[in-house]
């Protein structure tokens, strides 16, 4: 079964920066983007690169929402602790690029830490990091800040 994407991420509005999921299967996603008018376009309509990272991240949260929908489960919220060899060759993302973003997930464990290989491709681009995430089981008390 397909969703929409805003079921799938914990994400609202203009936030979600992918357009589609083009193929998901137990242990990757293969989602799509245009690069268009959003919060984060440069002057020139762009993206800035780093901006590669949130679409890899967020093909990771559909994947996640794909999985739990699938198995007649909540989306949850989850977290992004950071990356690793994050290879970027370009400045931006030019407006109008079609971008093709990928993640294959090389590891998860039952407290829910996860690492995922995840490929940015458009024309005459291919861009790579690992990502390592974390979904909690109470997501609200993770974030919850305490008092003294």
């Amino acid at each position: 079964m397909n969703w929409p994407l805003a079921e799938l991420l914990p994400h609202a509005g203009d936030m979600i920066l992918l357009d589609s999921v083009e193929h998901w299967d137990e242990d990757s996603i293969l989602a799509r983007c245009r690069v268009r008018d959003s919060l984060f376009s440069q002057p020139d309509g762009s993206w800035p690169a780093w901006l590669g990272i949130e679409l890899m991240a967020q093909a990771v949260a559909a994947y996640a929402g794909l999985r739990a929908k699938s198995s007649g489960g909540q989306v949850q919220l989850g977290f992004l602790l950071g990356t690793r060899k994050y290879e970027c060759a370009v400045s931006s993302f030019a407006a109008g690029a079609e971008l093709e973003v990928s993640a294959r997930r090389s590891l998860e464990d039952d407290s829910g830490m996860g690492v995922f290989e995840c490929e940015i491709r458009s024309a005459g681009i291919s861009l790579h990091a690992r990502l390592n995430v974390y979904r909690p089981t109470d997501p609200d008390s993770f974030i919850k800040e305490t008092t003294p």
